[in-house]
């Protein structure tokens, strides 16, 4: 069911300190200038009081709720959040009916909240489309993933995109140094040293409701001790372990192994590394990675090394056998070979070339010579007649046409010098001097 009510409003104590810090005005957001400067659509919609949808799109923690929150209270509308993970079109059409009538009997407007619209099936989000055309609602969606992937073209061409940006370290360190002092957080209880601050930091990633989250526990550990002080050795016990952001169904899928893909393509075996630990810290399906090493031996490696293409498909087989975390160490040898293995896409570039002639229509029939002799009334039909057996001729090559008429000059395979290849081109080359008669 939907939840109305003013968010951030009249707190509890008890509530958890990052949302007791939730900011309350859009001078008091941290981070996001380009949405907090003058003049801004943002400040425009808050200080203006507009009816204008908003979609904001950002990673964790970098204040999307925080900005719908800020707009209901600043507007003085009323906040109905909708749950996309357990909403449907039926939740969905009760909120906006409610706004609806809300505004027929002269009451407040609405700010109708959506986190994660991307959950959202093209159903429920087409449910939102009348309360934003006429504007019943003001809409605020939130996503962490691509909007032009995940949201309908006619609710996005129907709201103003945002983008948020991750937090800095110096954001989150102001975050975690205004939560310390102010009276809705630790109110000058808890003392945090400057090491003890800095591994917060670093394990929040620019999240600032991770750090906020990491610095109460850090503080719960130092009040069970006794103490008030968060040294280091606090904090590195309060926060076992930092958790990657990473969405394997959102953005940071597709980035993570497109940077890893490109840092191998690139010949960076450290950055290629780096990426296949956040994958693997992720929880990211091994097969994934080893299906994706297994293209790559062939697409960016070839035949510069014949043994990348064996290197990655044996690490794919260790995956299956053994399973993770061990096959970690086999993904990890086989990124590191093809790492810094020598490169060549002239395998990929070979086939899509032969492809596209295809698609074209460069078909054309196949050389009499060449077609099956086998059966009865072939020889009839004058199939494989003067065909060069090739292991009769010297070197076991034979100069003869093997493409159809309309591609008799086609060239597709482009050897480079690289690595092996290396010595695949120069037999290339003499072997096609002697098959095309030149």
């Amino acid at each position: 069911m939907p939840s109305a009510g003013s968010l951030g409003a009249n707190t509890h104590a008890s509530a958890p300190l990052a949302v007791r810090m939730r900011p309350r005005t859009i001078d008091e957001l941290v981070g996001q200038q380009q949405l907090r400067a003058a003049g801004s659509p943002l400040r425009r919609l808050i200080e203006g009081d507009q009816s204008m949808s908003l979609l904001l799109w950002g990673p964790p923690g970098t204040g999307k709720t925080t900005i719908a929150a800020i707009v209901s209270q600043q507007t003085r509308r009323r906040f109905v959040e909708v749950s996309a993970v357990a909403a449907g079109v039926k939740e969905v059409r009760a909120a906006i009916d409610g706004a609806r009538a809300e505004l027929a009997r002269g009451g407040q407007e609405t700010v109708l909240f959506v986190d994660e619209v991307h959950r959202f099936t093209k159903a429920q989000q087409d449910a939102l489309l009348p309360g934003v055309e006429n504007r019943w609602v003001t809409l605020i969606a939130a996503t962490t993933e691509n909007p032009f992937f995940s949201v309908i073209s006619p609710l996005l061409s129907r709201s103003l995109l945002l983008r948020l940006q991750s937090l800095t370290d110096e954001d989150v360190a102001e975050v975690i140094d205004q939560a310390l002092v102010d009276e809705r957080g630790l109110a000058g209880s808890t003392v945090l040293e400057d090491d003890a601050r800095d591994h917060l930091v670093r394990l929040a990633g620019g999240d600032a409701r991770r750090a906020l989250t990491y610095l109460e526990a850090a503080a719960g550990a130092a009040s069970s001790n006794g103490v008030a002080t968060i040294d280091l050795a606090t904090a590195e016990t309060a926060v076992d372990q930092a958790a990657v952001r990473y969405d394997r169904q959102g953005d940071q899928h597709y980035d993570v192994i497109s940077a890893f893909i490109k840092s191998i393509r690139g010949s960076d075996p450290d950055a290629a590394l780096h990426y296949l630990a956040r994958m693997i810290e992720a929880g990211e399906d091994p097969r994934f990675i080893a299906r994706r090493l297994v293209v790559h031996a062939s697409e960016d490696v070839g035949l510069a090394d014949p043994t990348a293409l064996q290197a990655a498909v044996a690490a794919a087989q260790a995956v299956q056998l053994i399973g993770m975390p061990e096959a970690r160490i086999n993904l990890a040898q086989a990124t590191i070979h093809l790492a810094v293995a020598p490169k060549s896409n002239a395998v990929i570039t070979a086939i899509d070339a032969a492809l596209s002639d295809v698609r074209a229509g460069k078909i054309g029939q196949v050389p009499s010579h060449l077609r099956d002799a086998h059966y009865g009334g072939a020889t009839d039909l004058g199939h494989g007649k003067g065909y060069a057996y090739p292991h009769d001729k010297p070197f076991g090559v034979a100069e003869q046409q093997y493409l159809p008429d309309v591609l008799a000059d086609a060239s597709y395979y482009r050897p480079t010098s690289l690595g092996a290849e290396a010595g695949v081109k120069e037999r290339w080359e003499r072997v096609r001097r002697i098959v095309r008669g030149g």
